[in-house]
């Protein structure tokens, strides 16, 4: 939101804002409201929307930015990432570095699609490894807090505790479950691995710091500011797929 906000404020643009709850038909009642208030643009997070959200964002006649995804069938233009191929790069390295028995904790999926293609990431990359692709704990609703972080370790560590490494959807999870680590003497890295996702600023400051993924959020944000004016201007007029790399931070909580 900084980064989409920087970039509009200088040509006097603003943003209206409306917070889904990862809730598709939520989406849907929000992108009818701001449709009657005949917006310049519409940016929307994720790529997967209720059929009618969709048929309006088709039909609304203005530019339509999905963030945050790489949808196969976009609606117009796109800047974002592969939430699955991230988590295959994380899987890639711990294989890498010998670890076998890997574990993802995240939210419900069926709510939460960014992240059930960060789940979805992990099970194939195991599988292409030829591992054990079932070590699955799903607790809360997304956005799970790290209280539920918390609880989802704590049940991994009970039915599974023979586990190397733990893959959180977010690093609130994660630093949840690294919390939960350290009330059952758990020591991370030396027992157990766990790497978040999204590169908050708790993963960088918490004891021990927090392997993550770097989605550049605010480069997301930017981009879509400049594909926004550049469409304003008439500059642009073609549907425009932008691709951001994210970034395998390693630190203290994995090797």
């Amino acid at each position: 939101m900084r980064g989409l906000s920087e970039g509009l404020k200088p040509r006097g643009l603003q943003i209206l804002l409306g917070y889904t709850d990862y809730d598709m038909a939520e989406e849907e009642r929000l992108i009818e409201q701001f449709l009657r208030r005949r917006p310049e643009a519409i940016v929307v997070t994720g790529g997967r929307h209720t059929p009618r959200a969709r048929r309006m964002l088709e039909n609304s006649g203005i530019p339509v930015i999905e963030t945050w995804d790489l949808p196969d069938d976009p609606i117009g233009h796109v800047v974002g990432f592969s939430n699955a191929d991230a988590v295959r790069g994380m899987v890639d390295h711990f294989v890498a570095k010998g670890l076998t028995r890997i574990a993802f904790i995240g939210g419900d999926m069926t709510r939460d699609t960014r992240g059930a293609d960060r789940r979805a990431g992990f099970v194939a990359a195991m599988q292409a490894h030829g591992l054990d692709s079932t070590r699955l704990i799903a607790v809360g609703v997304p956005p799970i807090s790290m209280r539920e972080g918390a609880e989802a370790m704590g049940r991994l560590l009970e039915v599974m505790p023979d586990t190397q490494a733990v893959i959180c959807v977010s690093d609130l999870s994660a630093f949840g479950a690294l919390t939960e680590c350290q009330r059952r003497l758990v020591n991370v890295p030396d027992d157990l691995w766990i790497a978040g996702f999204g590169d908050y600023e708790i993963a960088e400051i918490s004891v021990p710091a927090l392997t993550t993924i770097n989605p550049f959020p605010r480069d997301i944000g930017a981009r879509t500011a400049e594909l926004i004016l550049a469409m304003r201007d008439g500059k642009q007029d073609a549907p425009v797929r932008i691709a951001i790399a994210p970034e395998l931070l390693i630190r203290k909580s994995t090797g």
